[in-house]
């Protein structure tokens, strides 16, 4: 039977906190009864999450944001979002809890406990975009397979750790070092112990940058368990795949880390373009690393009315994996011609940038829509439609758009 069918001492208070209510008679519960109030469970209520977000998947949970729900400079919980592969794991020991250090290139194991990671070592706090290599999937046509997102899965929290780097050289690594994988105590669906649900991981490049971090708060408060309490790796600007929740292990490699959803078409896209719908070969398919350029409108919200010869002021963010956001633009006029934002330089490397403008040059009454197009510090520019197609949907970075109506 499914390990969270039983009821369990250890578990009986975490029930009644979501249930709202003590369970009366819980010693008589017989031995695999699952409470009606398990079976249905209130995700914004299980997570913290605001009622406005959606719901993409219960097993695993996915949940997103809408645009104008992530109009904070900062990313609160209640309003980022969730990529799980696997079950939440239970019952989480913190006091026993270890990180260890293994692979063909460390010069011997090594494992920190969770209070040796925060005393032995400095701590730094950056914000950090995290996006799904998904979001803005159910865009693609042909359809691809995966969780249907739209533009809500990206935040920018506020991450403090030790960096990955200041460990890595006190465990010691060989010159022949070329990846990091991460492993973590989440579940298989399958609950299948000996299956991994994901385990991804870097380039060891990307492991040594300064914000590379062994994160054990967000935005000031410790992880909340559906984003990785009590340890998360936090690899920004690269898919959020990358940053590894609830890690208890990360190997050293001397070549690509080959751990679950890192080989076949898992996170990854064509090496040259294909036709929309062509089959493409395991071979024939790379890796994604930097996250495109993109940007979001988060206010007004779409469908908003506004008054003739009143301003509109429009604002949001924009990202462009490990570069910067170097001009931002609103068109009014379905892309035909474009005008300058306002953009703020990032709080840190791989921070979201936000952008504003006012909107005063409505000719007449009618329908508008507000296109944001972001041009990264190399002068690409977003795609004011889909960009090329890929068998599984990643990596959509097509200008945001809302809809105005003017009265």
């Amino acid at each position: 039977m499914d390990r969270r069918n039983f009821i369990t001492k250890g578990t009986l208070g975490t029930l009644s906190a979501l249930i709202g209510a003590d369970i009366v008679y819980a010693n008589t519960l017989p031995s695999g009864y699952r409470l009606l109030a398990q079976q249905d469970p209130d995700p914004f209520k299980l997570f913290n999450k605001d009622t406005g977000m959606s719901v993409l998947n219960t097993k695993p949970w996915n949940i997103e944001a809408t645009a104008h729900l992530l109009d904070d400079k900062v990313t609160p919980n209640k309003y980022m979002f969730i990529r799980n592969n696997g079950l939440v794991p239970e019952n989480i020991d913190v006091q026993n809890w270890k990180l260890t250090f293994d692979g063909e290139s460390v010069q011997q194991q090594k494992s920190y406990a969770l209070q040796e990671l925060k005393s032995n070592f400095k701590q730094y706090t950056y914000q950090l975009t995290l996006e799904c290599g998904g979001n803005g999937r159910s865009e693609f046509n042909p359809p691809a397979k995966g969780n249907q997102w739209t533009v809500g899965a990206v935040s920018c929290a506020e991450w403090t750790g030790v960096r990955l780097r200041d460990v890595l050289q006190d465990v010691g690594i060989k010159a022949d070092a070329v990846y990091i994988g991460y492993h973590a105590t989440d579940r298989h669906l399958s609950l299948n112990p000996e299956k991994e649900p994901i385990s991804r991981g870097v380039p060891i490049t990307k492991a040594l940058q300064e914000e590379t971090l062994l994160a054990f708060q967000m935005n000031g408060k410790d992880i909340p368990l559906v984003h990785g309490y009590p340890l998360r790796l936090i690899a920004g600007g690269w898919p959020a795949s990358a940053s590894g929740k609830w890690i208890n292990r990360i190997s050293v490699r001397n070549k690509v880390h080959d751990g679950a959803k890192m080989t076949g078409t898992s996170y990854r896209v064509p090496c040259e373009p294909v036709a929309p719908g062509e089959k493409v070969a395991d071979g024939d398919m790379c890796i994604i690393e930097s996250m495109p350029v993109k940007s979001l409108i988060t206010f007004p919200k779409t469908g908003a009315i506004i008054k003739k010869g009143d301003t509109l002021p429009i604002r949001g963010h924009a990202w462009a994996g490990e570069l910067s956001v170097s001009k931002m633009e609103y068109s009014l006029d379905f892309g035909a011609s474009w005008t300058a934002c306002t953009v703020e330089a990032p709080r840190n490397r791989l921070a979201w940038q936000h952008f504003s403008a006012k909107i005063s040059d409505f000719p007449k009454k009618g329908y508008y829509e507000i296109w944001a197009r972001a041009t990264d510090s190399a002068g690409l520019g977003q795609p004011m439609l889909l960009p090329g197609w890929n068998p599984k949907g990643y990596l959509n970075n097509a200008c945001h758009r809302i809809a105005v109506k003017v009265v």
